[in-house]
């Protein structure tokens, strides 16, 4: 089973599940965790292969729902029927399809940096890595997509949180994880034509370039969904711009509960 914690809250019912990107692990969410628990019961989780879970699955079941498998079976042994679930980067795209598996478990969507459509600058750069995944250490190219997407002297900090948290990531389980590169378009597309039923709140960074045009676009089209957008912030805006992410999300997940 996944390492996970949870953090319960003296009076509060609603539990929330935060959901890390790829190559990242729970402690990216540390500039959330003492606001969200003064509010809520909190799980913090880290995917496999991440943090201090362990990668021993064989390659064919790194999918999208075996990895959604993993983290359903982490509220089956924290009793949480349903919980509100805050994600960003590759986390947001397991929310959504953790929705389409246990919709009856999914209260809201808290979508930060959210990946929603690749555009040709992001296919561009995943063929890139396809071609030299198991050619060149996995921390070159996991630093050089850091810069791509996050290219800016503020986005800094954000940059070096996830290629440290990578480090803890080996050779095989970067491959492993990059086979998903092979489902996320018709994922991608598929959830693009079918609006989230339940509320949904997007937070992106004015600067993040490659993700944002497309929320724009697709937000207008979703009646439970809102866009909020982080000023001063690139992809990983829980991290650039905290205490706007916080009270954003927090006021939102109070509204909708």
């Amino acid at each position: 089973m996944l390492y996970y914690k949870t953090y319960p809250h003296a009076s509060s019912a609603e539990w929330v599940v935060f959901v890390h990107g790829a190559g990242g692990s729970s402690s990216i969410w540390f500039k959330q965790i003492k606001d969200y628990c003064l509010n809520f019961n909190v799980l913090m989780v880290d995917l496999r292969g991440h943090g201090r879970s362990k990668g021993d699955k064989p390659y064919e079941q790194y999918t999208f729902r075996e990895i959604c498998c993993d983290i359903i079976e982490v509220l089956d042994d924290a009793r949480i029927e349903a919980a509100h679930f805050v994600g960003i980067s590759l986390g947001t795209i397991l929310i959504r399809n953790l929705y389409e598996m246990v919709p009856h478990r999914v209260k809201s969507m808290v979508l930060g940096g959210a990946i929603m459509r690749m555009n040709l600058r992001a296919k561009v750069l995943s063929a890139f890595g396809d071609w030299f995944k198991t050619l060149m250490p996995y921390l070159w190219l996991y630093s050089f997509f850091a810069w791509i997407i996050m290219p800016k002297k503020r986005h800094k900090q954000s940059r070096l949180l996830f290629v440290n948290e990578a480090r803890k990531l080996c050779q095989k389980e970067f491959v492993y994880w990059y086979r998903l590169v092979y489902e996320v378009n018709p994922l991608l597309k598929y959830f693009s034509e079918k609006p989230i039923p339940v509320p949904a709140l997007y937070l992106m960074g004015d600067e993040d370039h490659m993700f944002l045009p497309f929320i724009k676009k697709l937000v207008p089209g979703q009646p439970s969904s809102r866009l909020v957008v982080v000023p001063d912030s690139g992809h990983v805006c829980n991290v650039d711009q905290p205490e706007f992410f916080n009270k954003t999300s927090i006021g939102f997940i109070h509204e909708v509960s």
